[in-house]
């Protein structure tokens, strides 16, 4: 992103502010163990795109986990939107997409973002736009009914892309965005932050591939060792003074020649001459554009579309479907009809027990219990009857 552009973008206004933040994790015996992160200062404002590096261990993760309120500092000063990081209302103007997105792996892709939809307590009519314009941005429109279990480490970081975007953020956290995608993916994840950047959206950006943070990134803080060791825009981190490069046209030899000639005139030599190249990521894309236009097809996800119109909106609640009451009724609707299903249910439960009741009953009065009394006390049997008569009597005494 260009330093014009950047400037035109963002104020002054501060989204997430840090003085002297430190956290310092004990041991059991409550002793210092790890100085995560040493008295940092952070002034990210509204509407820029802020890169935070460093190697691993540099206490990138752990700043993160103290902005979205997971951790507690140890001494300094933190706020987000003004307010404290454990604020419900401040976390639900953020999104957040971790280095690992942990998604329950037997739910398809409209079933996980109509989920986190649901936690945002989001309509079922605002649930379904949002869910079909994110999953035709991020390319998954097409594999929509897989699980998110079979999805590839590509595909998983675009599901988790949406659903960081379910609720339209004003702060958008990103932890390694662009791990296992696709040159194409990487692409759009770039173009997208610079759309939402220009709408006013805050972008907080982690990540190791440096070339992304160079392209998108207005400024970056450089951490090490639980400190910011430099930070700055991107232009005045990697500028330098001492050397001038100048673009033209192709030369010939001769005018070249003319070009050291002079500059020996001025104590000047020429270091390099170079022919610019196209680079790899552009070739990629251009051999990928080529197929799609053949109409070659593809079984996982596909370049993605547009940019979602309720992320890039100036005003985000004109572009929200109104919560009318005819919606209010229809959710109430689904919920009588769930409730009258449930009452059915037990209806015919209790006219199947009365039923038996019913039957058990009947089978009792027409087959006598014989009494206690007349098993104790049989009669006697009369001198005159048969052996088998008296072998009856021992049967009945034994009923």
């Amino acid at each position: 992103m260009t330093q014009s552009a950047a400037s035109s973008s963002v104020s002054t206004e501060s989204v997430v502010k840090c003085v002297k933040l430190s956290k310092v994790f004990k041991d059991f015996w409550l002793r210092n163990r790890v100085k995560a992160v040493d008295q940092i200062d952070l002034d990210i404002r509204r509407g820029e795109v802020f890169g935070l590096l460093g190697p691993n261990g540099s206490g990138k993760s752990t700043t993160i986990k103290m902005i979205l309120g997971l951790l507690h500092s140890t001494s300094g000063h933190i706020a987000v939107f003004g307010n404290m990081p454990k604020d419900v209302e401040t976390k639900k103007r953020i999104g957040y997409l971790p280095e690992e997105s942990y998604l329950y792996r037997f739910l398809n892709a409209r079933e996980t973002l109509d989920y986190y939809g649901r936690l945002f307590h989001q309509s079922r009519a605002q649930r379904k736009q949002r869910i079909d314009m994110l999953l035709e941005m991020v390319g998954l429109d097409r594999v929509a009914h897989r699980p998110v279990g079979e999805y590839s480490k590509g595909m998983q970081r675009r599901i988790g892309l949406a659903q960081a975007l379910i609720n339209d953020p004003e702060l958008l956290i990103l932890d390694e965005p662009t791990t296992g995608l696709d040159p194409i993916g990487t692409k759009q994840i770039k173009d997208l932050i610079q759309q939402l950047s220009e709408k006013g959206k805050t972008i907080l950006l982690c990540s190791h591939l440096l070339t992304d943070v160079q392209d998108v990134c207005d400024r970056v803080a450089i951490m090490y060792g639980g400190k910011v060791r430099q930070s700055g825009t991107v232009d005045e981190l990697l500028i330098k003074e001492e050397t001038t490069t100048l673009k033209v046209d192709h030369l010939d030899p001769a005018i070249i020649e003319e070009i050291e000639q002079v500059l020996a005139r001025h104590n000047k030599c020429i270091d390099a001459v170079e022919h610019p190249t196209q680079r790899l990521e552009d070739l990629f894309l251009d051999i990928v554009h080529k197929a799609q236009k053949d109409g070659v097809a593809t079984h996982g996800a596909s370049a993605g579309g547009d940019i979602a119109s309720f992320l890039t909106a100036e005003d985000t609640a004109a572009h929200m479907p109104e919560q009318t009451t005819e919606a209010v009724l229809e959710d109430l609707m689904s919920d009588n009809k769930v409730e009258q299903v449930e009452e059915n249910v037990e209806t015919v439960e209790e006219v199947k027990t009365t039923e038996t009741d019913e039957t058990i009953a009947s089978l009792m009065e027409e087959t006598p219990a014989v009494e206690p009394e007349a098993a104790k006390k049989p009669e006697a049997a009369a001198p005159s009857e048969k052996k088998s008569d008296g072998d009856q009597s021992v049967i009945d005494d034994l009923l």
